[in-house]
């Protein structure tokens, strides 16, 4: 089973090449988006995923990655998570966070307790409901004046910029341009966004199964040409069955496959993991 995940980024992709984590991959040198060290960084990360290919738990990684503290790891950045399907795992997301809190400290103040801790980083996480194209819309249109008075969020999660794709066809009719328009202009007003305030955007999205009989690349190429212009970096995630060498119950291992193209050259990366109580455990 495999599935794809998108992103765009500015980054030169021939840094960490080596680092199974795609995340220190993003990051790259401890880069923290515009509120680092006075120099923006502006990114889009576009992910599409079939089912069960570890699309979601990839996407907590990314999540808690940023909103972390800087002595565990993080970003220490503000997050704005944009759930169009209603599947944020509140309890899963915190389940993640303790046990990657667990042990680290700062050597500098005295240790929080792991409560405290957790909480601090929930502070940092702004989640918003859409149930259709255009509360998304209007959400992005109302992320100026956030941006503008939050200089620490730095980091939008969308998941899914598929959720609405039928429900358009639907009420475009006959007119591509009509079933299209919508998600048209949240690609255009994300790319203003990135561009006027250097923030950084991972997006979901699933695959397209009514047009495409197995996930492949084509399974993904559905969505409005703005949006495939907004992506620069792809991941294709996929899922097998390993046996244990020592016997036992089969376990998943996810593989995921980035692809860059944001420097004019394609560039290429790969990386394993699996999925424990705490998140990625990368291989």
């Amino acid at each position: 089973m495999a599935a794809e995940v998108f992103m765009t980024s500015n980054l030169a992709s021939s840094h960490h090449t080596q680092d199974p984590d795609p995340v220190r991959w993003w990051s790259c040198t401890g880069r923290r988006g515009r509120v680092s060290r006075g120099r923006p960084l502006s990114e889009t990360f576009s992910s599409n995923a079939g089912r069960r290919t570890g699309k979601t738990e990839l996407l907590y990684h990314f999540l808690c990655r940023a909103v972390l503290p800087v002595d565990a790891g993080g970003l220490q950045l503000e997050v704005l998570f944009v759930d169009t399907d209603y599947s944020l795992d509140v309890l899963r997301l915190v389940g993640i966070l303790d046990a990657r809190l667990g042990g680290a400290g700062s050597s500098s103040r005295p240790r929080q307790p792991a409560e405290a801790r957790v909480r601090e980083c929930l502070s940092r996480l702004l989640v918003a409901h859409c149930n259709s194209s255009r509360q998304l819309l209007a959400t992005l249109h109302a992320l100026e004046t956030r941006l503008a008075s939050r200089p620490g969020l730095a980091f939008i999660l969308l998941d899914s910029a598929s959720a609405f794709y039928w429900p358009d066809r639907g009420e475009g009719g006959a007119s591509v341009s009509k079933q299209e328009e919508k998600l048209s202009k949240c690609s255009q007003l994300l790319g203003a966004l990135l561009r006027d305030y250097r923030i950084s955007v991972f997006a979901s999205c699933h695959s397209n199964q009514r047009r495409c009989s197995h996930t492949s690349s084509s399974s993904f190429s559905h969505l409005c040409r703005p949006w495939q212009r907004l992506v620069t970096h792809r991941m294709l995630c996929s899922r097998q069955e390993v046996a244990p060498a020592g016997g036992g119950p089969r376990a998943h291992v996810f593989s995921v496959h980035c692809t860059s193209s944001s420097s004019g050259s394609k560039a290429h990366k790969s990386c394993s993991f699996r999925v424990g109580d705490g998140g990625l455990e990368f291989v």
